[in-house]
């Protein structure tokens, strides 16, 4: 894929981006007077998939009666004809893994040829190139429907800040939808799109998922390329999804990830990523006394969510939550709010026509932190991650409410700085933290909604999101979304094994604990025979024998990155070897081989058993 480059603004006169008050945003045709679904194929011919999508697109947009949802979509007949690219391609037989998709984008991400606004109209500009994360997804066979609303330069928690209109939620209209990716989480949790992107500096991907009933992904930063996104406080943005499921949301995200030379804050997935969250996993959860924001029913609906996991072999335990939440003070009540007016605090005070009060104020208050202030807050951010850190020492992630509460539209505008600050409690840290989430519903709770999320150190991605899916699996069938079968990471090399390293059998926590991840079982050719060493603990040797003359083999297949690989090499014992075996359905993996002695004594033949637990069962 070729990166975008630099943001090329050219007038954007003729963008039919809606100022406040206006009817919904959109340029071109109206449903009613689009083609209608016989006319956007040849004749005879049935309109496809992406097709057929999109037009329902249209429909449930225009049914859904939130017009604040959008500050601009695209004309029906650009998109239409799109979606005919998307099916001819398709058709032609190129793979499009996201084909038949629609998605919303925060208006805060460029999109090639629509205006990027921030939820600010003298902001408006149209970039001649998308962002890189964009354009991946179109690349992928995703279409853009249009730009979402957003609190203003994505400063909130709420959804009320935009001149665009007050985003309410898709699920109890009379409450707030959540910020600052308000918009982008209504257009999914009505079913207008079946994902959508959003940005999350303090919260922002994560709060408006558990406000909708959706599941929200906040990535490690730098996993996916920022370039093209207006920024909110640079040093702590992140691009996120929210979809309706864990299995969408993970399937869009590794579409999403790659490297960009035009972000600087570009990472790669480091030699040392964990594939998997190990079975019985070790949360640890906030104390009581960290919890008192919450009513008796948010409570119920949290120890709720703990019970559900720890069904799944995880063992939770308390930790003080204080340096964590000192840590999050600092993004507005701290030196570190000073990265707010450098993104955009000028142009505010150049631009007061349209600007949300709350989000004035806050940037003014930013213009007046001094250098010293800044660097005093780092070196305390620095100190409160250290100490927080040390208490999460013997856990592979923390449980924590994704919001404390769920306010109403009326409860926000009579208290906005104080109702968005306790928004924030369990979100603002994270990304201070250099630490990675996902935000997933847990019930009603006080006529609202509630979710919570798992949070794990940088790179620990796929841990969190294995430990969420079995969370949602130990729930009600209708919440359980399918694990996907493959990792997040894309750093995953096959490793067959067939003895002391299978599941349950004593050397498997060696695989555990490189963060290995289980496929699934697997079979050899018949090119194989196995026979039994006499070590401690027993193991047995898989040695090559003419095509042919062997026998197939019962194993499993493991995923390990290159690094864990390597370092359980340094394990293996003689006459043992990691070499290549194939497998029944013809691929050639590593695996644990062996070769037989040339003289001596043989180790005997238990081939005839099919594979090393029949024979371990026999000796019982």
């Amino acid at each position: 894929m070729t990166p975008v480059t630099d943001l090329t603004d050219v007038p954007a006169a003729s963008a039919s981006t809606a100022l406040p008050g206006s009817a919904l945003p959109r340029s071109g045709d109206l449903p009613g007077e689009a083609a209608t679904v016989g006319e956007t194929a040849p004749a005879g011919q049935a309109p496809g998939p992406a097709v057929r999508r999109v037009l329902a697109a249209f429909e449930a947009l225009d049914a859904a009666d939130h017009p604040e949802v959008w500050t601009h979509v695209r004309p029906v007949a650009d998109v239409v004809a799109e979606a005919a690219e998307v099916d001819a391609r398709v058709a032609a037989g190129e793979r499009l893994p996201l084909a038949g998709t629609v998605f919303g984008v925060k208006d805060n991400i460029d999109v090639a040829g629509l205006p990027t606004t921030a939820a600010h109209p003298a902001y408006a500009r149209v970039p001649a190139r998308s962002a890189t994360v964009v354009a991946q997804l179109i690349e992928a066979g995703a279409i853009v429907l249009g730009k979402t609303n957003l609190d203003q330069f994505a400063t909130g928690l709420t959804g009320s800040r935009s001149p665009y209109g007050v985003v309410r939620s898709a699920v109890v209209p009379e409450r707030v939808s959540g910020g600052s990716s308000s918009g982008s989480a209504v257009a999914v949790g009505l079913g207008i799109v079946d994902f959508a992107l959003g940005t999350d500096t303090a919260g922002s991907g994560r709060v408006p998922a558990a406000f909708n009933g959706l599941v929200g992904i906040k990535p490690t930063l730098g996993l996916v390329p920022k370039d093209g996104v207006v920024p909110a406080c640079e040093s702590f943005d992140c691009v996120t999804v929210l979809a309706p499921t864990l299995g969408i949301a993970r399937t869009v995200l590794g579409h999403m990830t790659a490297t960009s030379r035009l972000d600087p804050s570009s990472r790669s997935w480091p030699a040392g990523t964990r594939l998997a969250a190990p079975q019985a996993a070790r949360v640890a959860v906030p104390r009581d006394e960290d919890l008192v924001l919450l009513s008796a029913e948010s409570r119920a609906r949290f120890d709720e969510a703990r019970e559900r996991l720890e069904a799944t072999g995880a063992t939770t335990a308390p930790i003080d939550l204080t340096p964590f939440l000192r840590a999050a003070s600092l993004l507005y009540d701290g030196g570190l709010v000073a990265e707010r007016y450098a993104a955009y605090g000028e142009f505010l005070a150049a631009h007061p026509e349209h600007a949300d009060p709350t989000v004035a104020r806050i940037a003014a208050a930013a213009g007046e932190v001094t250098a010293a202030e800044y660097l005093a807050a780092q070196s305390a951010l620095a100190a409160h991650r250290l100490e927080a850190m040390a208490l999460l020492e013997g856990f592979d992630a923390l449980l924590a409410p994704t919001a404390p509460e769920h306010p109403t539209v009326a409860a926000v505008a009579a208290d906005p700085l104080g109702t968005n600050a306790r928004l924030g409690t369990y979100t603002n840290f994270v990304n201070l933290f250099d630490m990675a989430g996902v935000a997933v519903p847990a019930g009603e709770a006080d006529g609202g909604l509630f979710g919570v999320s798992l949070l794990v150190r940088a790179f620990d991605d796929q841990v969190a999101l294995d430990l969420a899916e079995r969370m949602l699996a130990a729930g009600s069938a209708a919440t359980a979304p399918g694990a996907p079968s493959t990792p997040y990471p894309t750093t995953g090399t096959s490793l067959v094994v067939f003895g002391a390293h299978l599941t349950g059998e004593p050397l498997n926590g060696d695989l555990v604990a490189l963060g290995a991840r289980y496929v699934g079982p697997v079979e050899t050719a018949p090119d194989y025979r196995m026979h039994a060493l006499a070590t401690t603990p027993a193991k047995p040797l898989l040695a090559a024998v003419a095509p042919g003359t062997g026998t197939r083999l019962a194993g499993e297949e493991w995923l390990l990155t290159p690094h864990g690989l390597g370092q359980l090499l340094t394990t293996i014992p003689r006459p043992l070897a990691l070499g290549a075996v194939t497998l029944d359905d013809g691929r050639e993996v590593v695996g644990f081989v062996g070769s037989l002695p040339a003289t001596g004594d043989v180790p005997p033949d238990v081939s005839h058993h099919g594979g090393w637990r029949a024979y371990s069962a026999s000796l019982a």
